[in-house]
């Protein structure tokens, strides 16, 4: 097995673009890669309410005291987004 010769720069960047992993192994390191590090689902800011359950929004209204508390994590939501506004 030969060593893959390094083209000019033109050629280089052309050619990871359409065939990804050509020239071996470049760019950083990461021993001991864990996926689980990265774990972080997602959800919106306007669908946390359908997490809150029925019997919770009945006895709730526009003028209560009363906020129910969500808990994402405990649903298997890591991360709440916003939506954009």
């Amino acid at each position: 097995m030969t060593k893959k010769k390094l083209p000019n720069k033109n050629y280089r960047t052309n050619f990871d673009k359409y065939h990804p992993g050509y020239f071996g192994k470049v760019g950083m390191r990461h021993f001991h890669l864990t996926r689980n590090q990265y774990w972080r689902p997602i959800i919106n800011v306007d669908q946390l309410w359908s997490l809150v359950p029925e019997e919770e929004k009945k006895n709730l209204n526009e003028d209560s005291e009363i906020v129910p508390i969500i808990d994402t994590l405990r649903h298997g939501y890591g991360k709440v987004l916003g939506n954009g506004r």
